[in-house]
């Protein structure tokens, strides 16, 4: 090895021990763990190696509703919020007075503490009929219809408010990113569709469109991962306790194996994550397969 190579090997040194000790080796340590039967915290011994702890998670009621609740989430949120996103960032880019206030106004809700947002949200769409009505609850008695509780009322009440603070939470972000990427389409490309005579909405199509793709798929991919990895929005909307009110996600459903009151289930929990890494990887994947198409076609 030369003296170019051994210096080269030198910079990459922090990285590659930052990575071994905070990713290679807990990730070989969830995969011990999740192949270790009968495991026992207390005495660090269990009675065999094998695939029993993923049968375990996969027959468990609380990880079927943890894996319903997330997919739910997933189909519904990350395309509502790119395309409202795509919109808002169209109509960003259409006007000049007051854009970067709009911006600004529009960046709040990321920069604002997800359990502030959440409180506010339980604030609002609760309803408890010895008084304790949220605004939404008083708007619908106000029309003459009756108040749902959509923080401990009926489960389709419960993931629409999850959906909606879910589509809240991470739709600045995307607005930045498509605000960013509209601004860099070379003007020329209009001027010329302009000139030509083409349709606003053909030049949506043609142009815009294409010229952005990369970046939408981008934002559906970092969605996907996201919204998969939820559980700080559910603890914010319903307290800790997600499984008593149905809510748990699978991160959820892997933390209280591990650290809630009937937790100490590392082998579970791990048998949980590899199933989540199965899942969010075998997703990322196909969306990467089907963008390189779409995007270089």
């Amino acid at each position: 090895m030369d003296k170019q190579n051994r210096k080269a090997w030198l910079y990459l040194l922090p990285a590659i021990l930052f990575l071994g000790v905070f990713m290679i080796y807990p990730l070989a340590d969830v995969l011990i763990y999740s192949v270790e039967e009968n495991f026992r915290s207390a005495s660090q011994t269990y009675t065999g190696v094998g695939l029993e702890n993923f049968s375990v998670v996969l027959r468990s009621p609380d990880f079927l509703q943890a894996v319903k609740n997330t997919f739910i989430l997933v189909i519904i949120t990350v395309p509502v919020s790119t395309g409202i996103a795509l919109l808002i960032s169209l109509g960003l880019s259409s006007i000049q007075p007051l854009r970067k206030l709009y911006q600004t106004i529009y960046f709040l809700p990321y920069v604002t503490n997800t359990l502030a947002v959440g409180l506010v949200f339980m604030l609002i769409f609760q309803y408890d009929q010895d008084g304790g009505a949220g605004l939404f609850a008083m708007l619908l008695q106000a029309l003459g219809m009756q108040p749902v509780d959509f923080i401990q009322g009926p489960y389709w009440a419960k993931i629409t408010v999850t959906c909606l603070y879910t589509v809240w939470v991470v739709m600045p972000f995307k607005i930045l990113i498509l605000t960013s990427a509209l601004a860099s389409v070379p003007q020329s490309y209009y001027n010329a569709a302009k000139i030509d005579g083409t349709s606003k909405w053909r030049t949506f199509t043609r142009i815009t469109l294409p010229s952005i793709a990369p970046m939408i798929f981008y934002l559906i991919i970092t969605g996907f991962i996201g919204a998969f990895k939820a559980y700080s929005d559910e603890v914010a909307l319903f307290g800790v306790n997600l499984n008593e009110a149905g809510m748990n996600t699978m991160v959820g459903f892997i933390y209280d194996k591990l650290y809630s009151d009937g937790g100490g289930y590392p082998s579970y929990a791990s048998a949980a994550a590899l199933i989540l890494f199965a899942i969010v990887l075998t997703i990322t994947v196909i969306n990467l397969m089907v963008s390189k198409k779409t995007v270089n076609s």
